[in-house]
Formats: structure tokens, C-alpha cells, sequence
């Protein structure tokens, strides 16, 4: 198991990829797949845009400080992390609305049977999206194991929506076989990258992909309920279909044209007036990538990963996390059927996880601020934990939000 001194020795002079984080001292961060660490930078565009553009520049800023241009600007930043042409991402509204917006625009000119097809490891809030499409609009929703999908895709389905990484176990959907094999039988593809983006190296136009999205604020770093983005790639925007048509996916907003005329490009993908302050920090945050390779990134991820894995091993914990780095996302989690109490008495000692029902105990590794130290210090206060720690006495705790 990683101890601290060889951990000291790993990082050398560089421990970390990226020192533009807010994280108190002692704090190892673990839960950056849940929200993300606050970069610096964001910190100081929201005293900005708060005291500055809007305290002083009024309506004023939206041409003045070029509000208007905010989810374009996001979204090509955010391109550049996940493998896709300027011009195809747009930053806006959440993932669930996104995921809305990209699979009924799939189902509109998807040429195969009346079947979405996704797996049963999917997020749950993407599973209720696509429940309530289907229903709406006379198709069957059918979830399969994840390792199912590849043989599904050859049976009857007019659409694919599914995440990448599993956010429990973090095991990783290969992207580029999976897209082929849709491509193959004439499947829309939807891809969900909430544990992907900002993490790893992501090939959108590269693999082929139709449609994707994700949020934000997890490996993005753009704080607490940050917007969040979709994809559509050059090829489907010509007949992509927006279900929900506001003023701002209008080819001219500010004619104020009471019928709808949609907007070319990506930008028909908008809706309502974006989120200035949220979207402005999300901008701020996505510039600490600059000068850093997502490829780097993954780099470093995976090996504080594998030591977490080798660290959980030698503690005896059923790791559900893949082995080989081309299966999983950047994070390591165990079953334990005190996994509550776990994460509870790791977060008493500062560092901090996250528990996923019924039994799973997640640590998100985000390798912008982590370093190897932080996992050896990690390990031992698991370790501590788990040998002297009564568990039973967290039992009170469940409910919170860890």
C-alpha cells in the first residue's frame, strides 16, 4: 500500500497538475466527481461579474462584458476537452434538460424501430428522462446490463442513450466500438460524459458520435449546480430538432418575431436567457486546463487510481472499479456493508468521499489538485478507520448528503 514518503518521492517537484484550487488545508478532496474543487480563477470572476459587470454595467454588460456570447464561448472551451469541432457544443441549462432536448431530437430522425435503447447502470435521473420520452411519444424504453449493449445495437433500436462512465463503479463504456456498432445498424447515438469530461481524453468526432452532454460542475469545476453543455456534431445539425423552442434558439432573438424561425448551428440548441453568473464562472473555471494536456490529466488520474485500487486490495475490499484503465473513469470504489459509516468516518478525519446506495463507497479522483501524497494519507485514514473505528455509531448520520 502507497505510504507517504514514497508518495513525497512520486510527486517530486510537481505534486500537483494544477495549484489554482481553493481546498483547505488538511483536506484530501475525494468527491471531486460529485462537485468539483473551486479553481481560484472562479472565485475571482464571480466577485467580477457580481460587483463590476453587474453592479456597474447594469444591462449594459451584456454587450459591454459580452454576456451574450457566454454559452458559445463555454461550449467551444468545453469542446476542446472532449474531442469536438468549435461550433458543436453550446453551454447551457442542466443535463437532464439537455439529455431531453438531444434524445428527442435523436427520436426525430432516427430511421430504426421505435426502441431507445440504454443500460440498467445508467444515472437515474437520465433513466426518468428517457422513461418519460418514450411514454410520450409511443416508444419502448429498454434497459439492458451494460454488457449487453453492443449485441442489443444489433437487434431493433432507432436510439442509443447511454454514460460513459457508471457513476457508481466507474466502469467506462469503450466509446469509439460502442459508436461503431450503432453507426453500423443505423442507431442515433446519445452519450451522457458527466464522469467523463474534464477527466479523460474524450473523442466525440473522432468515434462519430451524434449527440452528447454533461455537466458542468463535477471534473469541470464550475461550482454547485454549474450549466451544464450538449453536442451535436456538424453532420446532425441540419436536422437536429430542439422540443423546446425558446427566444434564445430563435435565428433572431431580438426581432422578437412571434413565430419561431430556428437558429442555424448549435445555437438552435438554446432556450431561455442563459445563466450569467453560474455560466461566467463555469468560463473562469475551464481556463485553469490551459497550458495542461487532457491527456496528462488522465495520465496522472490513473495513477493515483491504480494506487487507491492497490491500497483497497491490501485492506481485503471488494473493489467493483475496473482494473485496466481503458475500462474505468477516474475514480475507485469498494463495496463494505458499512460503506455509509466508511465514507462518515473518513470525512470526521478530512478526507472526503462519497457513499452511493446500497453499499458502495466512491472516491472520485480528480487529477488537477490530487496528488500522490493525498492518497497515501487517504489509505492510512482508511486503514485507521477501519481497524479502531466503532461504525455503528454513524449509523444516525444516513439521510445527509455526503
Amino acid at each position: 500500500m502507497l505510504d507517504l514518503a514514497t508518495a513525497l518521492e512520486l510527486d517530486g517537484d510537481r505534486p500537483r497538475l494544477s495549484t489554482d484550487f481553493v481546498i483547505p488545508d488538511g483536506v484530501v478532496y475525494l468527491d471531486g466527481n460529485s462537485l468539483g474543487a473551486m479553481p481560484v480563477q472562479a472565485r475571482r470572476r464571480a466577485e467580477t461579474v457580481v460587483g463590476e459587470e453587474w453592479a456597474r454595467g447594469l444591462i449594459r454588460s451584456w454587450n459591454d462584458a459580452d454576456w451574450v456570447s457566454l454559452p458559445r464561448r463555454v461550449g467551444d472551451k468545453i469542446a476542446g476537452l472532449i474531442g469536438a469541432a468549435p461550433g458543436t457544443v453550446i453551454a447551457c441549462d442542466s443535463t437532464s434538460i439537455n439529455l431531453y432536448k438531444a434524445v428527442s431530437s435523436a427520436m426525430s430522425h432516427a430511421d430504426g424501430p421505435r426502441v431507445i435503447l440504454t443500460d440498467t447502470a445508467n444515472f437515474p435521473s437520465d433513466l426518468y428522462v428517457l422513461g418519460t420520452l418514450a411514454t410520450a411519444h409511443d416508444w419502448e424504453l429498454r434497459a439492458v446490463e451494460p454488457e449487453r449493449v453492443i449485441d442489443e445495437l444489433a437487434k431493433d433500436a432507432g436510439v442509443m442513450a447511454i454514460t460513459q462512465v457508471d457513476y457508481r463503479s466507474g466502469r467506462r463504456h469503450d466509446m469509439s466500438v460502442v459508436t461503431a456498432q450503432a453507426q453500423h445498424h443505423g442507431v442515433v447515438s446519445v452519450w451522457d460524459l458527466a464522469h467523463s469530461a474534464g477527466a479523460f481524453e474524450v473523442a466525440l468526432d473522432a468515434c462519430g458520435v451524434d449527440y452528447a452532454v454533461g455537466c458542468g460542475y463535477k471534473f469541470l469545476n464550475g461550482g454547485p449546480g454549474a450549466p451544464a453543455f450538449i453536442y451535436v456534431s456538424h453532420q446532425r445539425q441540419a436536422d437536429m430538432a430542439n422540443p423546446i423552442t425558446g427566444w434564445f434558439g430563435h435565428a433572431r432573438p431580438f426581432d422578437f418575431d412571434p413565430s419561431f424561425d430556428p437558429a442555424d448551428g448549435i445555437d438552435r440548441m438554446r432556450v431561455g436567457t442563459s445563466h450569467v453568473l453560474s455560466l461566467s464562472v463555469l468560463d473562469a473555471a475551464l481556463d485553469v486546463y490551459g497550458g495542461i494536456d487532457v491527456h496528462e490529466v488522465w495520465q496522472r488520474g490513473v495513477e493515483l487510481v491504480d494506487h487507491l485500487i492497490a491500497g483497497f486490495d491490501a485492506l481485503g475490499l471488494e473493489v467493483i472499479t475496473p482494473r485496466e484503465p481503458c475500462d474505468r473513469g477516474s475514480q475507485a470504489a469498494f463495496r463494505h456493508p458499512q460503506a455509509y459509516a466508511v465514507v462518515q468516518a473518513l470525512i470526521d478525519r478530512q478526507v472526503i468521499g462519497d457513499f452511493r446506495t446500497p453499499d458502495v463507497a466512491r472516491f472520485g479522483v480528480a487529477p488537477l489538485y490530487l496528488s500522490h501524497a493525498d492518497i497515501a494519507t487517504a489509505l492510512a485514514q482508511l486503514a485507521d478507520v477501519l481497524s479502531n473505528v466503532d461504525l455503528a455509531s454513524y449509523s444516525g448520520r444516513r439521510g445527509e448528503v455526503t
